[in-house]
C-alpha cells in the first residue's frame, strides 16, 4: 500500500522542464501599476487569488513548470495609479536579487530599465514598445528587455468607429484618459485624432490625475454637452471599473471601453485583444530566459486575436438599437 501511495505521489509531482536547475528556486518581481486588494496578499505583496489575469499568468508560469511555492518566489510591488512611484518600487524589488523581472505598463516597464540593465525584463500591457522608446526593433529588442506588446495604436481609431457605429449620431466624444503629471507624449492621441477626423466626431479631453476626480470629471463632460464616451486603457483602470460604469450610466453617455470587464460591469461595449492568451505567454518568455536565452535575442510578440463584446441591456437602458450589422460582428452579446 505505501508504494502504491509514494508511486502516485511522484506522478503527482511537477517535472522540471528540460533546462531548470534541480532544486533551484526562481524569484520573479513583478512590478504593475494598479494594486490587489489589502485583504488579497501575500507577505510578498502578491494577490493570493487575485484576477483572472493574475491567474493567466501563474497559469503560463506552471505549464512551463514553475510553481509559486515550489520551485518559483514572487515578489511583488504596485503603484496603485501613482506613476512617480515606479522607479523607488524598482529599485526595491532590484536590490531583492530577483532572477528577472515582469513589468506591466509603459511606466513600470521604463521604470525597471532604470533600475537594471543586466537583470532581464519582460514587459506586458504596452502599447508600441518602439514609438515609447522601450526598445529600438520587435524583431531584435536588444538590451535586457523583452516581452509582449498589448493593443497595436490602430485599436484606438477601430473602438471609435464602433462607437460611432453603435451611435451614428454622435458628434461630441468624451475621451477619459489618466495623467500621472510626468512628462511624456500621449502616443494614443495622434491616432485617436485622425479617427475622430475622419469620422466628423470631436473629441473632448478628460485627464485625471486622482480617482477622487471621476465625479467633478464627468459633471464637466455633462457640462460640455458630450454625447458619448471613450476610455482609454489605463492600468489604473483596473481598480475603478464599476465607478467608470456607473458615472456613464448616471450621465448617460454611451461608453466604449478598453476590455471585457467593463461590459460585464455594466459598461455598453468593448474591443480590446484577447488578453488572458497574451499573459500566459509570460511563461513562455520566463523559461525561455532562464534557460539561458539572451531577452534582446527575443522577439517581441504582437496580439493578432481581438473579441468585440456589447451590452445589450445597457443599450436598452440608454434607449439605442445596436445595429444588426454590429451585433453580429460580436464575439459576445449580454442580453
Amino acid at each position: 500500500m505505501f508504494a502504491v501511495v509514494l508511486a502516485l505521489g511522484l506522478l503527482a509531482a511537477p517535472v522540471p522542464s528540460p533546462g531548470q536547475q534541480p532544486g533551484k528556486v526562481y524569484r520573479i518581481g513583478y512590478l504593475g501599476g494598479g494594486g490587489p486588494a489589502p485583504n488579497d496578499t501575500t507577505a510578498q505583496h502578491c494577490p493570493i487569488k487575485g484576477s483572472p489575469a493574475w491567474q493567466a499568468l501563474l497559469e503560463g508560469l506552471r505549464e512551463r513548470g514553475y510553481i509559486q511555492g515550489q520551485n518559483l518566489v514572487l515578489e511583488c510591488r504596485y503603484t496603485e495609479g501613482r506613476d512617480e512611484r515606479a522607479p523607488a518600487l524598482a529599485a526595491e524589488l532590484v536590490s531583492l536579487k530577483v532572477d528577472l523581472l515582469v513589468a506591466n505598463g509603459t511606466n513600470q516597464v521604463r521604470a525597471a530599465k532604470q533600475a537594471t540593465s543586466t537583470i532581464p525584463i519582460v514587459m506586458l500591457g504596452v502599447i508600441d514598445p518602439v514609438r515609447r522608446g522601450l526598445v529600438p526593433s520587435l524583431a531584435r529588442p536588444g538590451g535586457n528587455v523583452t516581452g509582449l506588446a498589448d493593443t497595436p495604436m490602430e485599436m484606438e481609431g477601430k473602438r471609435l468607429q464602433l462607437l460611432k457605429e453603435a451611435v451614428p449620431k454622435v458628434s461630441r466624444v468624451a475621451v477619459l484618459g489618466h495623467s500621472s503629471g510626468l512628462p511624456g507624449p500621449d502616443v494614443f492621441i495622434r491616432e485617436e485624432e485622425a479617427a475622430a477626423q475622419a469620422l466628423h466626431v470631436t473629441l473632448q479631453r478628460y485627464n485625471i490625475l486622482d480617482p477622487t476626480e471621476f465625479t467633478s470629471t464627468f459633471a464637466a463632460m455633462t457640462k460640455a454637452r458630450a454625447e458619448a464616451l471613450f476610455v482609454v486603457s489605463d492600468p489604473l483602470w483596473h481598480d475603478h471599473e464599476q465607478r467608470i460604469v456607473e458615472l456613464a450610466a448616471q450621465n448617460r453617455l454611451p461608453a466604449v471601453y478598453p476590455w471585457r470587464g467593463f461590459v460585464t460591469t455594466g459598461g455598453l461595449m468593448s474591443y480590446d485583444v484577447i488578453g488572458l492568451d497574451i499573459i500566459r505567454r509570460i511563461g513562455f518568455y520566463v523559461d525561455k530566459i532562464f534557460k539561458g536565452a539572451n531577452p534582446g535575442d527575443l522577439p517581441v510578440e504582437q496580439p493578432t486575436r481581438f473579441e468585440l463584446f456589447i451590452n445589450l441591456k445597457t443599450a436598452k437602458a440608454l434607449g439605442l438599437t445596436i445595429p444588426p450589422s454590429l451585433l453580429i460582428r460580436a464575439d459576445e452579446v449580454i442580453e
